[in-house]
């Protein structure tokens, strides 16, 4: 008997609330998931993932990296090979879709395929990738950067909060961390990375649609800026005659706020705060503040950093403050392949979805698959946008409506081998 649509996303709901399972919290619904790299949780929830695997006719395999690999093999000789998935870890107490959705959904697309006796010319690799979120390590990207060939050996010197250097976790997992290399995929060998993953953000849920495409996946930058006043007692200093940092770092919130609601395709954040001496009764001397910038187009980001960081010296100037400035941190936007794009859209007209396109604001495993292929996504509404909490949800028959989505987009790409 033919398997439906509805039955294949019934079937990854059930696996997703299967896997959810594989967690180091006790009460799911109220705790979240929490799995991180190479611990029991990883390992438990590889090993139901490798049986769901084989149970679709897959040959299964762990890199040296800790991804899980599951392949659907073509019957033509010289099969090139398409890439779909994303991660099975999470942040700590975070939901059961970010990340494992894109795992689950293209394992309910091979079984559609196997249970249908569909064969495609190009073999479907299913990458439930190690370490995206970094979690336990630090470690952002761990499996997709191995898969892309992009890995950089002194990752694995990083420590846990016991200690414990990734390399010897990932040996104690049974890795072989000296042939990591060797796990990298080709680029003539791979026609592209498709990434399905839940929105968290609102605009499908504001809109009414299940599925949406996805145009780019995020810049990202980071700054650290200390505005240095003068301590003095809160009680004797006059007003006018204050050098008050806290005031100053005040004053830089607002501006990166302004900014980011004036510009397009720009959001930030100015998400941590230290101050000293910290005292209810003294004046700020120092505050210490991060400050993260974001956008799918990287001009549009550069650009408003010259702009803020003008903006900042003028206004603590003003306040007869001075600061430091450090940037900490920069990851390039990355664009889905137009041709993508495009097809994902008419596989959305496929399934009578009006096609809507979307960017990514968040950071996803695609940013290093980049470097090897390239690389689409389909974005699945979730409740509220909300996403890395445990409240974390989507609808079950969306699966399904994604799952066809999904399908059609391979049934076009075979059209073009």
């Amino acid at each position: 008997m033919a398997l439906s649509f509805t039955q294949a996303g019934q079937q990854a709901w059930k696996w997703l609330e299967d896997a959810a399972k594989f967690s180091e919290t006790d009460n799911i619904e109220r705790d979240g998931v929490t799995r991180r790299c190479a611990t029991p949780e990883h390992r438990a929830v590889l090993d139901e993932l490798a049986t769901w695997m084989k149970g679709m006719g897959m040959s299964v395999r762990m890199d040296n990296a800790a991804n899980l690999i599951g392949r659907y093999a073509s019957p033509q000789a010289g099969a090139r090979t398409l890439l779909l998935g994303s991660h099975q870890d999470t942040v700590p107490n975070g939901g059961k879709y970010d990340g494992m959705m894109g795992v689950i959904l293209p394992l309910a697309l091979v079984s559609y395929l196997y249970e249908n006796a569909i064969e495609m010319p190009f073999h479907i690799d299913v990458v439930a990738f190690s370490d995206e979120e970094g979690t336990r390590f630090s470690s952002t990207l761990l499996g997709s950067k191995v898969l892309a060939g992009t890995f950089e050996p002194g990752m694995l010197e990083a420590r846990d909060d016991q200690g414990i250097t990734l390399g010897q976790a990932l040996a104690d997992f049974g890795c072989d961390t000296q042939r990591i290399d060797a796990d990298r995929y080709l680029s003539e060998d791979v026609i592209a990375f498709i990434e399905t993953h839940i929105e968290q953000g609102p605009q499908l849920e504001q809109a009414d649609v299940a599925v949406g495409v996805v145009s780019a996946i995020t810049g990202i930058e980071r700054h650290e800026i200390t505005v240095k006043g003068m301590a003095g007692h809160a009680g004797t200093v006059p007003m006018d005659m204050r050098q008050d940092a806290l005031v100053g770092a005040a004053g830089v919130i607002q501006l990166v706020d302004k900014l980011c609601k004036s510009t397009n395709e720009l959001v930030g954040v100015v998400g941590k705060i230290e101050n000293a001496p910290n005292g209810v009764n003294v004046i700020p001397q120092t505050t210490t503040l991060s400050i993260e910038l974001r956008s799918p187009d990287d001009a549009i980001r550069r650009q408003a950093r010259t702009q803020l960081l003008s903006q900042i010296d003028a206004s603590l100037k003003a306040l007869n403050l001075g600061f430091e400035h450090r940037h900490t941190y920069e990851q390039p936007a990355v664009q889905c392949a137009e041709h993508l794009i495009d097809t994902m859209q008419s596989a959305l007209n496929d399934a009578q979805i009006e096609p809507r396109v979307l960017f990514s604001g968040a950071g996803h495993d695609g940013l290093a698959m980049a470097d090897l292929c390239d690389i689409g996504m389909l974005f699945v509404r979730c409740r509220g946008g909300i996403s890395h909490h445990p409240s974390e949800a989507i609808k079950p028959e969306d699966l399904g409506v994604a799952l066809e989505v999904l399908l059609h987009t391979c049934q076009r790409l075979a059209q073009k081998q």
